[in-house]
């Protein structure tokens, strides 16, 4: 194997008559070096991106929901009690779903009532990191003998309600009078804005505290259900069968995996397509390994039929031209490698390229390398190329000497 991978790497220093045959191995090199850098910046961009997005969405919402089938969840304590010693669950805290109207001077939008307890959410979901002017605490105190609100940004600027405003906040479920059933209305004074960085969620969200939503819905001691946290956010799953099991019927679990599901799924797809996509590069460089291997043989026929004059195996001489071109494949994958691992890290450090944040959710690139990735991608450009190398190997391994040498 020694003499074969020295054969391989001499022939890839070309004489001057063969600079043009250097030329070509020069552009697979280089072919290969751009497929593998763009595998490996494009796939550390869409894994930043997925990234960033699960960060805003579990930010707002839980690792997993504990639910009732009946609706109305009345005995959430004991059942935090229970579920929180079992195994991967790191805290619960129980929450209040319901659809509203606001209303601010006129201006009125549905939105997304949500009742917390500010004292145990925040180690369930990172809503205290996306408040600004204010804080989720003060949803426990009332300004002026109104309840206190925290309103999604979008939300505000669509209703024109900023901290200090009053807004009015109407249930479509209303309440039974004796003239019968009318819309429940109330005021709030909004003491805090949040920003999740997802406009379907800052559109549409907004605070108030649990006791206040209770007394709001007329839901007495009842809540929609229980916001898990989980240990291992991608164990989420196991860690919702287990509730469930442990539970059983009429409770029922459903984690953010499913809550998300067809997000999640497009940005898979989309990373698969990706990859299928620009690995066509490293085919093209692929294919300059065979054409540079098929020249290459061309121009060394003397010595193959000289080789196997002296004993050389036909197993021998399909060896040199493979090593040959497998290190082409190796320094195109290195040199690719090392270029996009190193323009991840000036993208993640000095953040040069910028997106209009009216546009996207985010204003700076995000990175985020995964070395399985990486080993994937040069995997598959080693084997690429590898595989360029089969047919013209095989075929100076299957040159006659005598044929080869009766002219010389």
């Amino acid at each position: 194997m020694f003499f074969e991978l020295f054969l391989g790497k001499r022939y890839l220093k070309a004489k001057r008559k063969q600079t043009f045959i250097s030329i070509i191995t020069l552009i697979s090199v280089l072919g290969v070096t751009v497929g593998v850098m763009a595998l490996v910046v494009v796939l550390s961009v869409m894994n930043g991106f997925r990234a960033d997005l699960m960060s805003k969405i579990l930010g707002v919402n839980s690792h997993l929901l504990v639910l009732h089938s009946g609706g109305v969840f009345r005995d959430y304590e004991k059942v935090a009690e229970r579920i929180g010693g079992l195994e991967g669950v790191v805290a619960s805290t129980p929450f209040i779903y319901n659809q509203v109207m606001i209303n601010n001077s006129g201006n009125v939008s549905g939105a997304v009532l949500r009742g917390v307890d500010p004292k145990t959410a925040g180690k369930v979901v990172s809503l205290e990191r996306m408040i600004k002017n204010g804080s989720l605490l003060s949803l426990e105190r009332s300004s002026e003998e109104l309840p206190a609100i925290i309103v999604g940004s979008e939300l505000s600027r669509r209703i024109g309600a900023y901290s200090g405003d009053t807004v009015t906040v109407v249930s479509p479920e209303g309440k039974l009078t004796p003239l019968g059933r009318v819309p429940n209305t109330r005021r709030y004074r909004v003491t805090a804005i949040f920003d999740s960085g997802m406009y379907e969620y800052d559109a549409t969200m907004v605070y108030v505290s649990l006791k206040e939503a209770q007394d709001f819905l007329g839901l007495g001691a009842g809540v929609t259900g229980l916001e898990v946290r989980a240990k291992d956010v991608y164990k989420s799953d196991r860690v919702a069968e287990r509730i469930q099991e442990d539970l059983g019927y009429p409770y029922w679990t459903k984690d953010w995996k499913v809550m998300n599901r067809s997000l999640f799924s497009a940005l898979k797809l989309e990373k698969l397509t990706m990859f299928v996509i620009l690995a066509m590069i490293v085919m093209v460089g692929a294919l300059n390994i065979i054409s540079t291997l098929v020249m290459v043989v061309m121009e060394k026929t003397r010595d193959i039929a000289i080789l196997r004059a002296m004993g050389a195996s036909a197993r021998s001489v399909m060896s040199i031209f493979m090593l040959q071109g497998l290190l082409v494949g190796l320094v195109g994958t290195l040199a690719g490698l090392a270029s996009g691992l190193g323009l991840c890290h000036l993208l993640a450090k000095y953040k040069f390229i910028t997106l209009p944040a009216d546009v996207y959710y985010i204003s700076k690139l995000p990175v985020q390398v995964e070395f399985g990735d990486v080993w994937v991608v040069s995997l598959a450009a080693v084997a690429i190329s590898f595989l360029a190398t089969l047919y013209p190997a095989w075929y100076a391994s299957k040159l006659n000497p005598l044929e080869a040498i009766r002219y010389e």
